[in-house]
């Protein structure tokens, strides 16, 4: 079992992320406030293990916000998960693919979308099945597709 670890949400498409320590996911939608209602990606989700792993190889340590996720998790590993549905608190939110780098994270630090790249470390979008409000601290299971059932 793992763990929500973060939360943001940004007001504007390429604004600031603003750190959350609630929000609402709208079925369908996604995070309640984001310009992405609606979108094919309409979570994003990045692993703490793997965003650290990332720093330790880049010899830096910047603001996970930079990703520009919605959602960071621990406990769980997202690579490969595609299909999957993850388990936020009260919420359900089926895997839909790899989030992959653009270069605004060059932007934030040089070299960091290549090593983000690999190994889905650039963390994952879904789209949400069971909307409800998720907050920092809730527990964070992943499942096969079709298990919603608890």
């Amino acid at each position: 079992m793992g763990r929500l670890e973060a939360i943001w949400v940004k007001r504007a498409r390429r604004g600031v992320m603003d750190p959350l320590f609630e929000a609402r996911l709208l079925v369908g939608h996604g995070v309640e406030g984001s310009p992405r209602h609606g979108s094919r990606r309409q979570v994003t989700i990045i692993q703490q293990e793997a965003w650290d792993e990332v720093m330790a190889v880049m010899g830096e340590r910047l603001d996970p916000a930079a990703r520009r996720a919605n959602l960071m998790v621990s406990g769980v590993s997202l690579r490969e998960t595609r299909g999957m549905l993850l388990l936020v608190g009260e919420c359900a939110v089926q895997i839909r693919g790899e989030t992959r780098p653009c270069e605004r994270m060059d932007e934030a630090l040089p070299g960091l979308q290549e090593v983000l790249r690999a190994g889905w470390r650039g963390g994952v979008f879904g789209g949400v099945l069971v909307g409800g409000v998720v907050r920092v601290g809730d527990s964070v299971e992943l499942r096969a597709s079709g298990g919603l059932e608890r």
